[in-house]
């Protein structure tokens, strides 16, 4: 018997005003316009979106605005954006467009009180602390940011408890290197920031199927988030926008949770 419905979030990839997708955060590939994959979720009663601007940070660019209204307003679910935000102001702009929630990841890092100031105007709940980790030369997991290219030497599980001490009601946890690889989650870091933390874990990096989203949240994370399982299909990463039914989500995932 299932207790409650756990969050399955795609992930948007936006580079201008184009939809695509990497590997490892690197050769990013068109994969079309992002306003017609927002329709097509909204047929297919997603839970949740997160939409994530993966050049503006390294551009030193404001977030698109007049982009994010057009989300807003074709967007059934909630939609989290990430992308540019530096500012409370830039915070209050996107939310009074129609946003649910903001991520937080490069400025995060270099000005943790911005997570306070977000949090203590619109609530913890309104502010994702967007964590990107892979291994450096010496085989340590490292939080990275500016789209991986600036290693902060900070440990995952340390860095997730200072961004829930500064205010963060979630937290996106991606390793950079099973992003775009179809090799499941890293479940032992999923493991370890679950249980130092107590607000909620979203998986991200290497679902190919619905059975990989079990172990994650038998590891303690609450919601599961994916890219390229959603846009691409088969073995030659066909461009498809595409989501499990709830069918298919009861019967492979929910029935081995609960």
């Amino acid at each position: 018997m299932m207790n409650k419905r756990i969050r399955v979030i795609p992930v948007l990839l936006l580079i201008g005003n184009g939809l695509y997708k990497t590997q490892q955060f690197k050769k990013p590939v068109y994969v079309g316009d992002p306003i017609n994959a927002i329709k097509i979720f909204n047929d297919k009663e997603v839970d949740e979106l997160c939409v994530l601007d993966i050049e503006a940070t390294v551009k030193k660019t404001k977030p698109n605005f007049k982009l994010i209204k057009e989300f807003a307003t074709e967007c059934f679910m909630p939609v989290c954006y990430g992308g540019g935000i530096n500012s409370l102001e830039d915070a209050q702009t996107i939310f009074e467009l129609g946003i649910e929630k903001i991520s937080l990841n490069n400025a995060a890092f270099e000005n943790s009180n911005l997570i306070g100031k977000i949090a203590t105007s619109y609530g913890s709940q309104a502010v994702v602390a967007s964590i990107d980790y892979k291994k450096n030369i010496f085989g340590k997991k490292v939080v990275q940011t500016k789209q991986g290219s600036n290693s902060t030497k900070q440990n995952p599980v340390e860095y997730a408890k200072m961004c829930e001490n500064a205010g963060a009601g979630e937290i996106l946890l991606n390793n950079i290197d099973h992003d775009g690889m179809f090799c499941g989650y890293d479940n032992a870091i999923i493991k370890l920031v679950s249980q130092e933390v107590s607000i909620p874990v979203i998986a991200c990096g290497g679902a190919s199927k619905v059975e990989d989203f079990i172990a994650p949240i038998q590891q303690g994370a609450s919601a599961i988030a994916a890219g390229s399982m959603f846009v691409f299909h088969g073995k030659h990463r066909a461009v498809l926008i595409n989501y499990p039914s709830q069918t298919e989500l009861k019967e492979k995932f929910y029935s081995a949770i609960y």
